[in-house]
């Protein structure tokens, strides 16, 4: 498989974080359509947690995971608004090596058909630390559900084309995957 796409799925390992003050898992429609979404795109939930909009508390869970060898993909949805309490994008762009400029301006650009221009108001981003992809969305449930229908399905699925995440992410099939700077920067230079 090349940097931009393969042949074959890859099923990854995927952390699902809920941002918020209010919500425990009887009620997070949110992070269960986003674990619903991706066991039934073949992944596996890798873990799940709910954890109150305070930076450092979020810090804390995503660095554990982000450390965790055997995660691949981290989602997180809520607390990207505007509020005093909304915190995900300071509490986790520093944990970034590099960041993932599109995901924002692409989820924002297939929302705009959804809610209008009430879209500028979603702060959606993402970033790759030490091999793990980290995405963040907002906290609606309908934000979640196109932010995977829309975006994300396509970019965690190595047979997508021409460009995708997994070969930047750590996983076990990464010897299988030829990841030769020529096909990394043909893929980078597209747009």
């Amino acid at each position: 498989m090349s940097a931009h796409g393969g042949n074959t799925f890859v099923a990854l390992n995927i952390a699902v974080l809920t941002v918020s003050d209010t919500r425990s898992e009887a009620n997070d429609t949110s992070g269960q359509a986003l674990v619903e979404r991706l066991t039934q795109a073949g992944h596996h939930l890798a873990d799940k947690a709910i954890v109150i909009d305070d930076v450092y508390q979020l810090r804390a869970q995503v660095s554990k995971w982000i450390a965790d060898d055997n995660i691949h993909a981290i989602i997180s949805t809520g607390g990207t608004g505007f509020t005093s309490r909304d915190n995900t994008p300071e509490a986790l762009t520093p944990l970034f090596d590099k960041a993932i400029e599109g995901f924002g301006e692409v989820f924002r650009h297939v929302s705009l058909l959804e809610i209008g221009t009430s879209t500028i108001q979603s702060r959606a981003f993402g970033g790759i630390a030490n091999k793990t992809v980290v995405l963040c969305v907002p906290g609606s449930t309908n934000a979640c559900k196109t932010a995977w229908d829309k975006v994300i399905k396509e970019q965690l699925d190595a047979s997508h084309r021409p460009c995708n995440f997994v070969p930047h992410l750590n996983t076990s099939a990464e010897s299988s995957i030829n990841k030769t700077s020529s096909t990394v920067d043909k893929c980078e230079t597209r747009g």
